[in-house]
């Protein structure tokens, strides 16, 4: 997800303007990104593709910290200020925790252990007890590239449980190394088997939108009110991204996007100029707090935007 050499877009200009405050456009309740923007990068570097846990009033970010080839794990209290597992909260520089060797964590917890689906090119897999110590619970990867549509890459899984069909979902991007292609749909009975969906993917660009006409992405779903809503990345060109929301009945198939698409942007000459994307949202009371990638330049951090309101479907048309 770095760039060396970027040209600023109509698109980004259009969309944001110069001056424009630093926000999201949206129907209804706009996705505001944090003041203190970006919350996690500088002295680390390059940080990214984020997975975030709320436990009693912690929050538990686990990312992928590309100086060190790894995945990283930090906490906080407010979801902005955040600090080593093992450093109190503090001024002082991050000393996260290095987890595992690999990048774009999925992650879920299933009552005391911790489930990690994470890339290499290919999907693998490894539970914890306290989301720091792993155990690979393959020798092998339980996801490849396979059909033509995935290339040389399956990567970015977001993983939930289905307790009432007792099987995980997940959904994945396949294509190419530096941006994946589209979203494919798979299940398993036990994280390490899995089906792939016979009409894959799942989820393709609209060509129609010029913001995500060359692909789409690091999806994230959440099951809100009937729906799943997907929280995906667009793609203008292989370089520019911005993050959108869609939603469907069964998570599969008859996708609706949102008429505000994108919901958060990129905003030219800033931090996220570039490219806003790989979102990951979770409810916290009565707002919804989205971390993502941003990107300028070749420096990639995380940022923070949030939205007031618990409903993820106002703006969507009947």
């Amino acid at each position: 997800m770095l760039a060396e050499v970027l040209a600023p877009l109509l698109l980004v200009l259009t969309a944001c303007g110069a001056g424009a405050e630093d926000q999201a456009v949206h129907r209804d309740a706009p996705w505001v990104k944090h003041e203190r923007n970006p919350v996690l990068g500088g002295q680390l570097g390059t940080c990214f593709d984020v997975a975030v846990l709320k436990e009693g009033q912690t929050f538990r970010m686990w990312f992928s910290w590309r100086p060190k080839n790894s995945l990283a794990l930090v906490e906080s209290e407010d979801g902005v200020h955040w600090h080593g597992p093992d450093q109190p909260p503090g001024e002082e520089p991050v000393r996260p925790l290095i987890c595992l060797p690999g990048d774009r964590p999925g992650l879920l917890k299933r009552g005391d252990t911790y489930h990690l689906w994470y890339a290499t090119g290919e999907i693998r897999y490894a539970t914890s007890r306290d989301g720091r110590t792993w155990r690979a619970m393959s020798d092998q990867p339980v996801l490849k590239p396979e059909m033509p549509w995935e290339k040389r890459h399956v990567m970015c899984p977001h993983v939930i449980w289905d307790a009432q069909a007792k099987q995980f979902r997940m959904w994945y991007s396949g294509g190419e190394g530096y941006e994946p292609d589209a979203i494919g749909y798979a299940t398993s009975p036990d994280g390490i088997h899995w089906t792939k969906h016979p009409q894959n993917p799942i989820f393709r660009p609209d060509r129609k939108q010029d913001w995500e006409r060359d692909r789409v992405t690091a999806c994230q779903v959440v099951i809100q009110g009937g729906w799943h809503y997907m929280f995906y990345i667009g793609f203008y060109d292989v370089n520019s991204a911005q993050i959108g929301l869609a939603r469907s009945k069964d998570g599969i198939g008859g996708w609706q996007r949102h008429p505000g698409n994108p919901i958060l942007r990129a905003q030219q000459g800033r931090w996220d100029g570039d490219a806003c994307y790989k979102p990951f949202a979770i409810l916290d009371g009565d707002r919804w707090m989205l971390w993502y990638n941003g990107r300028r330049g070749d420096l990639e951090q995380i940022g923070l935007a949030t939205r007031q309101g618990t409903d993820l479907g106002s703006g969507f048309e009947p």
